[in-house]
């Protein structure tokens, strides 16, 4: 099952640098890199900037592949490893996603027609089903360095950290679908980013009042 996965996520970096490196030709020497919440470009770059998503994916591919053996013992990320390199496969598939929409909203910016693509939800619609799939195995995550809610309560405690991470994940998959409901109904993106917001922060939270209550109790 883990080659599966790298060769998925190896699969997908590829396609991303494919797909850019067929449309480059086409581009003109000056295009859109930036988009605004409301999707209106406020920033134009080279056009090799449209290999820096690829590039980016490729960085992380390298990192995943590293960090198993920079963990320090007892913070070692194979007691999860499937699920480790399942949130690999799902972060390569969301700048490969973001790739996709970036070329897309370049082509319709540069040909000038009918503006059928609105990327500031395109994008953000995007991000909010992902995050959902990570949160779906986030209490699965174990205690490490580099992935979860990594704060000194749930590090500090195997069983806080537990805890803080089931919360998470329903908090993380709720947060998506109530983010998708905004994005689909037309409502202020913004409202999304609170949402996001919220669902992140809240079992920050969370981990600080159950790390006090188990102290309190000595159950730590």
């Amino acid at each position: 099952m883990t080659r599966v996965y790298w060769i998925v996520a190896i699969v997908l970096g590829a396609f991303a640098w494919g797909l850019s490196a067929w449309y480059f030709p086409s581009l003109p020497e000056s295009i859109p890199t930036h988009w605004n919440i409301h999707g209106e470009v406020d920033g134009h770059g080279g056009r090799a900037t449209i290999f820096l998503m690829p590039a980016f994916a490729t960085g992380l591919l390298v990192l995943f592949a590293m960090l198993p053996t920079l963990s320090p013992k007892k913070f070692e990320v194979d007691s999860f490893r499937s699920t480790y390199l399942f949130l690999m496969v799902v972060t390569v598939s969301l700048l490969t996603y973001l790739q996709i929409v970036i070329l897309l909203a370049t082509f319709q910016e540069i040909g000038g027609g009918p503006r059928w693509l609105n990327i500031g939800r395109a994008l953000v619609g995007g991000m909010l089903v992902f995050f959902g799939l990570m949160g779906n195995v986030m209490g699965k995550v174990r205690k490490n360095f580099y992935i979860g809610i990594r704060v000194p309560w749930t590090l500090a405690s195997d069983r806080v950290w537990n805890d803080t991470h089931r919360l998470a994940a329903w908090l993380m998959v709720a947060g998506s679908v109530a983010g998708l409901g905004v994005v689909a109904s037309g409502a202020p993106l913004a409202i999304s980013f609170g949402v996001l917001l919220a669902s992140v922060l809240a079992p920050v939270v969370y981990s600080f009042f159950r790390y006090k209550t188990l102290e309190r109790r000595g159950a730590l």
